[in-house]
């Protein structure tokens, strides 16, 4: 089967026509992280990052089925090489600036970027190493609204993700909210991030998002459609608008706006929720080797938790 992708200038991407494939849960990823790893700026750890320094290759768009475990083409030679099948950032490393690295509070970051006004139709999370200064794992799946007709979905669907080129990506693919955090918990369980049996918080690990609508609005809003409490480890979060404004002195209020502000070339496609994640966590990469602390911003109040508490003094409202 042909398939085919265009580049374009920094390199933003066009609607990919991505073929149907048949898939299967069992490819889901066995990775176990390893939650002792810290954040050290010794010469040790500086010259492993040094030593692991990936080599730039052409952009490719990711492949959505890999995203989600249920890719069954990759021993095609012509798909693997229209497609990436890595989540890591391969960004190169300048030794000098890993002077600047700090301590973090925490291990991981969970960079989270939900696409969807009405219903939350796409549920990325990229796993940030805060020692390696990458992407090591993801979890991504396509959200099915559950309170829409067929046919509102379909338009939907064909409006927000048609212009993309992968509508038939979310058709295929797409489950009910409360099964994607029913297979995130599986996820995160098996990475050692969280324990039910805990009290449900994340291990060493933080949501980041972009701004305070991921986890202050639209979560806690669809998990009252989907007839479910909230999780407790969408309690707290880092709004990375808030920390970018603090250690900046910058005001800078979106995505393109911090990468414009940082130099960073746009990759994939805005709104993909997908490729945002992935632009963030570049945001994310830059900002660490200049010296930030990732710290949280917002928590939830255990007792009533739709009160939220903004822990920062200046922050983007």
């Amino acid at each position: 089967m042909a398939m085919g992708f265009s580049r374009v200038p920094l390199l933003r991407r066009l609607p990919v026509s991505y073929p149907a494939l048949p898939y299967s849960s069992s490819l889901q990823s066995n990775r176990k992280i390893n939650i002792s790893a810290s954040l050290s700026t010794t010469e040790e750890s500086t010259s492993s990052l040094i030593q692991h320094t990936p080599v730039r290759t052409r952009w490719k768009p990711m492949c959505l089925y890999f995203t989600q475990g249920k890719c069954t083409k990759m021993d095609d030679p012509l798909h693997i090489d229209t497609f990436n099948h890595n989540c890591s950032l391969e960004l190169m490393r300048n030794a000098a600036r890993l002077e600047n690295l700090k301590q973090q509070e925490f291990e991981y970051f969970l960079v989270l970027d939900l696409e969807g006004k009405v219903e939350i139709l796409e549920f990325p999370v990229l796993l940030f190493d805060a020692k390696t200064m990458d992407v090591v794992d993801l979890f991504h799946r396509f959200v099915r609204p559950t309170k829409m007709h067929e046919e509102r979905i379909n338009q939907y669907i064909e409006g927000k993700y048609g212009k993309l080129g992968v509508d038939r990506v979310w058709h295929d693919t797409a489950i009910p909210f409360a099964e994607v955090i029913e297979q995130f918990e599986v996820w995160l369980g098996e990475r050692q991030l969280w324990r039910n049996e805990l009290g449900g918080c994340l291990n060493n690990a933080a949501f980041v998002t972009c701004g305070n609508w991921d986890l202050k609005t639209k979560v806690p809003q669809q998990c009252t459609v989907a007839g479910m409490k909230l999780p407790p480890y969408f309690m707290e979060w880092i709004n990375l608008k808030d920390v970018f404004l603090n250690f900046y002195k910058r005001r800078a209020p979106g995505m393109l706006s911090m990468m414009r502000e940082l130099q960073i070339p746009l990759s994939g496609s805005h709104h993909l929720g997908i490729d945002d994640s992935n632009n963030i966590a570049r945001v994310i990469h830059h900002m660490l080797t200049d010296g930030a602390v990732l710290q949280l911003t917002a928590k939830r109040n255990p007792r009533s938790p739709e009160k939220v508490e903004f822990l920062f003094k200046n922050r983007i409202v």
